[in-house]
């Protein structure tokens, strides 16, 4: 596969108030999909506070002046769309896909709850309780969630990204309705959003529906940056968690740079080439050839202002813990002086592009690569260079990458170990 520059024909545009808009028609299926970003995660929270911004993407579905609890996703529903949200390190994000005659009603929706919030005790106390039992089953019962968060807590020890999107459980049992609204005031403005819509309509007609119901929002003053820098790591890092589990679990992580950092596309690459499918390299080390993993595989999170790739094995009841951190380490660590193969490096970036590719099928994937690229990688252009900066990528490249990241100085090591 090797698929040219994509051309997206989006319109980009800005409100008086600061709100951004990127417009995208595609006419191929009678839907849209509406999507309001906004540039806040958990990397803008505080200690006291953490998991507030999770939170809050609960509360936001729990009524507004004219809306009721819950009555968002009922008229959705009834339409037969669907709709979500979900909150990561940078960002939270809210969605609809629509039959596209109701495009307007998801407008309304979004803006109604943009500045019209209710926000009351009650929902916060019910809501505090969903987002507690989500931490318990997603990371504290769960052995490969709390090693994730061990192993982000560990790899980052100033900046925000070291508490978990969920947030700590006493943060969670102390954020008070005073922190909420601060929280709205300050994140929940247009000029701290931008709204991506792609599908089946007609740009004069949504961008007539878009200014009555968001153009007159007042804009807010400009939240503040995130400032704390990450020092720069001496030495390994290790932790064990020690757990009821089924067997000996192991995260190796190393730091990567920015997601707007040219880097990046080698890493993508480099991760595909250890961890994507049971072809990678980790794969078939620790399971077919060695037999000392169950599972085996790994993630690059390339995210606003750090990054992290990471590896894990599940070990085998007969295997040795310490000899299969040794294997898992050691494969990411020959990248530095393989050759990778043309056939092996070609492969692994035909299966990122026809993933990618995949992605762009739909008019909801085509929405959320969009405002990825837009407020995380920086600039929603990149999401047409994403194909040919891949298969850019040599075997040189890949070593050279290998031997700037995939250092002990930048490792993290997280072992489950079964108490059991």
């Amino acid at each position: 596969m090797n698929i040219s520059k994509i051309t997206l024909d989006v319109q980009e545009m800005k409100f008086n108030n600061g709100l951004k808009l990127l417009l995208l028609e595609d006419h191929n299926a009678p839907i849209v999909t509406f999507q309001i970003w906004y540039k806040v995660g958990s990397r803008n929270e505080r200690p006291g506070i953490t998991g507030i911004s999770h939170l809050f993407e609960h509360m936001m579905f729990k009524g507004s002046q004219k809306i009721g609890p819950e009555e968002h996703s009922r008229k959705i529903n009834a339409i037969g769309g669907r709709e979500n949200a979900f909150t990561l390190w940078d960002v939270t994000t809210y969605y609809e896909v629509i039959p596209s005659e109701h495009l307007e009603l998801a407008i309304f929706l979004e803006s109604e709850r943009l500045q019209n919030l209710n926000l009351v005790p009650q929902t916060l106390q019910s809501e505090r309780e969903v987002v507690k039992e989500e931490r318990r089953l997603r990371t504290d019962n769960d052995p490969v969630g709390l090693a994730l968060e061990q192993l982000f807590a560990m790899a980052f020890m100033a900046h925000s990204y070291h508490w978990p999107i969920v947030g700590w459980m006493s943060d969670l049992d102390a954020i008070t309705l005073n922190d909420c609204k601060e929280y709205y005031a300050t994140y929940y403005a247009p000029n701290n959003a931008t709204i991506i819509v792609v599908g089946d309509f007609k740009k004069k007609q949504a961008l007539s529906m878009l200014k009555k119901y968001f153009g007159s929002i007042k804009n807010e003053a400009i939240p503040p940056e995130v400032t704390t820098k990450e020092p720069g790591q001496k030495g390994i890092r290790r932790g064990d968690v020690k757990v009821i589990a089924e067997a000996p679990i192991i995260l190796a992580g190393f730091k990567t740079p920015p997601a707007a950092d040219k880097d990046n596309y080698v890493l993508k690459v480099a991760s595909s080439l250890l961890s994507n499918g049971e072809s990678s390299r980790i794969y078939k080390s620790l399971i077919y050839d060695k037999q000392l993993a169950a599972e085996a595989g790994g993630e690059i999170f390339a995210l606003k202002d750090y990054g992290l790739y990471f590896a894990y094995a599940l070990v085998n009841p007969d295997a040795y813990i310490d000899e299969v951190e040794k294997y898992l380490i050691n494969e990411c660590e020959r990248l530095k002086s393989d050759t990778i193969p043309e056939e092996e490096l070609q492969k692994a970036k035909n299966q990122l592009e026809a993933d990618y590719i995949f992605d762009l099928a739909s008019v909801y994937g085509k929405a959320i690569q969009l405002g990825t690229a837009e407020i995380i990688y920086g600039n929603w252009q990149k999401v047409q260079e994403m194909p040919e900066k891949l298969q850019q990528v040599t075997a040189n490249d890949i070593k050279k990458i290998a031997q700037k990241y995939f250092n002990k100085e930048l490792l993290t090591v997280i072992r489950v170990i079964p108490e059991n």
